[in-house]
């Protein structure tokens, strides 16, 4: 039977809760989480020995944390998911709004803050009704630009001026985000977009861990774990963020976009959480989701993208969507079951790499996104096709095909029609694709299609686009 939650302070007390701050909070439920051998970030991939050690460290210091990285790189959610090491449940003073408006902050019951919450407990003693903070709610975050102040930290509240509150009273101020964080967690996300003035009022509660509006300190113990994200471009460009506040963030960790395909491809799949069965199922080669996720990979290197900018894991994942949507819409109107997705379903990542890839307009290859798209993907097929010609050697595949036949292809084509293309199915399929080409149509029609361009891709045949088509010749 669960015991009942204490609903007093008297109860509290005889309940043996003791009060911490939010950062031994963190460091005590992590540490335990860590000697039981708990995962301790599920779904990050890829960060186990590099990244998710770094904050391991950084909480058991009780750091205030800085999440450096390219977009894409799940700075934003590694930050939300600290969460996890907090306290399910967190007791405050509930201070109702009939005793002088209540009280803005979840004040600790048994050190409160602010003037009210102390006056509150003096006048109810053990008899001071307590509530009960969920962990969820005590993360909060803003996006840098566009953020003021009296968003963050406060402003003075001129209703209460009139009420008869002094200038320099605490009663005076209307409290931002991070004094209602008081126990909790703020994350500013793009530190260098911020404006210089709430930068000082950042760096002060960081140093002092008080606030100051407009002149006026309202000095308290303020309790709050403060985490940032910037992009390396910005963060360490001179100007951007005041050396005052970079000196007292407690650590940096430095994100990355996966080191290997593979794990492109895994976080590829997990974040996509595309439902391939149904009344219509699709089923992708692994070939397939090599191009999808080489196609990022080469943005990531090509001098055509502005580099500083860097290049999403969500290219991807919109691309896989595509990709597959594209070969569920043929398997629908052509009542193929199972869809297989082939390399002309890739002639619609435009519209999902569309915005996705900012071009170095100041470089020398002064390209529109189009035909950005279309050399990537160019050179994405050449590579994962060259790596199966060395692994599995698919030059008896490539003579067929290169023996003054012309092939005509599409995403709407009737995976019947690459039959005729390839009557005999060569051994070698069978272990390059890790498929049955022989037996499944729409299988064939993808290996076919794969062969075909990985050819035109390393300049074997030569190909023509015409009203939806594609044709491949000598």
């Amino acid at each position: 039977m669960t015991t009942p939650l204490p609903r007093t302070l008297g109860e509290l007390k005889a309940s043996g809760w003791k009060s911490r701050s939010v950062k031994t909070e963190l460091r005590e439920n992590l540490t335990r989480a860590l000697a039981n051998g708990e995962e301790l970030f599920p779904g990050i991939v890829g960060y186990e020995s590099t990244v998710i050690p770094e904050i391991v460290n950084a909480v058991l210091a009780e750091h205030d944390m800085l999440f450096l990285g390219e977009k894409g790189q799940g700075k934003s959610r590694l930050m939300r998911m600290l969460v996890r090491f907090l306290d399910p449940l967190l007791p405050f003073l509930d201070v109702p709004e009939s005793f002088r408006g209540g009280c803005p902050l979840h004040e600790d019951p048994f050190n409160p803050v602010t003037s009210r919450g102390r006056e509150f407990l003096a006048a109810h003693g053990d008899k001071a009704p307590i509530g009960w903070w969920p962990r969820e709610e005590r993360y909060a975050e803003r996006l840098a630009p566009g953020t003021k102040f009296a968003d963050v930290i406060g402003e003075i509240d001129p209703s209460r001026l009139v009420g008869g509150a002094a200038m320099s009273s605490e009663e005076a101020l209307h409290f931002g985000l991070i004094p209602r964080m008081h126990r909790g967690i703020f994350a500013m996300n793009e530190l260098p977009d911020l404006d210089d003035l709430v930068q000082v009022g950042l760096f002060n509660i960081l140093e002092e861990r008080d606030v100051q509006i407009r002149g006026h300190q309202v000095s308290f113990d303020l309790d709050v774990v403060v985490l940032f994200s910037a992009n390396p471009s910005t963060y360490n460009r001179s100007g951007k963020v005041i050396p005052q506040l970079k000196d007292r963030i407690g650590a940096t960790i430095q994100t990355h976009y996966p080191r290997r395909r593979d794990l492109g491809i895994e976080i590829m799949e997990q974040e996509a959480g595309v439902d391939t069965g149904g009344d219509f199922p699709v089923a992708v080669p692994r070939f397939m989701k090599e191009i999808v996720e080489q196609f990022s990979i080469a943005a990531r290197r090509s001098k055509m993208v502005d580099q500083a900018s860097g290049v999403s894991a969500r290219l991807s994942i919109a691309n896989y969507r595509t990709m597959i949507a594209s070969a569920r819409r043929r398997g629908i109107v052509l009542n193929e079951r199972p869809a297989v997705p082939r390399i002309s379903d890739l002639s619609h990542v435009h519209a999902s790499a569309s915005g996705k890839l900012e071009l170095d307009l100041m470089g020398t290859h002064q390209v529109t996104e189009s035909q950005a798209v279309d050399a990537l993907l160019a050179e994405a097929i050449k590579t994962v096709f060259g790596e199966y010609v060395d692994k599995h050697g698919l030059e008896e595949v490539s003579e067929i095909f290169a023996k003054g036949v012309t092939i005509e292809v599409g995403d709407m084509v009737p995976s019947s029609a690459y039959e005729q293309a390839l009557k005999r199915v060569p051994p070698v399929w069978e272990k390059a694709f890790e498929v049955n080409a022989a037996k499944d149509p729409a299988v064939r029609a993808s290996c076919v299609e794969f062969v075909l361009a990985g050819l035109w891709a390393t300049d074997r045949l030569s190909r023509s686009q015409r009203h939806g088509r594609t044709a491949y010749e000598v």
